[in-house]
């Protein structure tokens, strides 16, 4: 077994170089210091007489979520606040999280903006949209392929 001389590095071999010239006003602008707001799945599906859409949003209390309409957009956001403290003799620690998420769907002319109707069970936000009658009986215009 032979010896090697250990060779000390200096201090800024061992950060990433970028870190080096670190501008404090970046630290809020570059996308890897904020975090990414996801949007829920969703499925839409036509029937004759409306709309059926269902967005994937486990995980949240029908309180945190907030429903408008807007300029012929459907807006569905949500935010969720958790707070948890526990105390002992000897510490205190407390933990919080928060999530949230928007989400806007243009709603095409057929739909009849006061008969939407919205349920939330089992982590499924669940949407009926009513067509109006002009647009129930409208027949679907056929292309043909040439």
């Amino acid at each position: 077994m032979s010896l090697v001389k250990f060779r000390k590095r200096p201090f800024e071999s061992l950060l990433i170089p970028d870190l080096l010239d670190f501008n404090a006003n970046q630290l809020f602008n570059d996308h890897l210091w904020l975090k990414k707001m996801d949007e829920p799945a969703l499925n839409i599906k036509e029937k004759k007489d409306g709309f059926e859409i269902e967005l994937a949003a486990p995980g949240y209390d029908k309180k945190d979520f907030e429903i408008t309409i807007d300029d012929g957009c459907l807006n569905i956001s949500a935010k969720k606040t958790v707070s948890k403290d526990e105390k002992d003799e000897n510490y205190t620690r407390k933990e919080f999280s928060y999530s949230s998420f928007e989400r806007s769907l243009e709603l095409p002319d057929s739909i009849v903006d006061e008969k939407i109707k919205a349920k939330y069970e089992n982590g499924i936000l669940k949407f009926n949209l009513a067509k109006k009658e002009e647009a129930k009986k409208a027949k679907p215009k056929v292309i043909e392929i040439s």
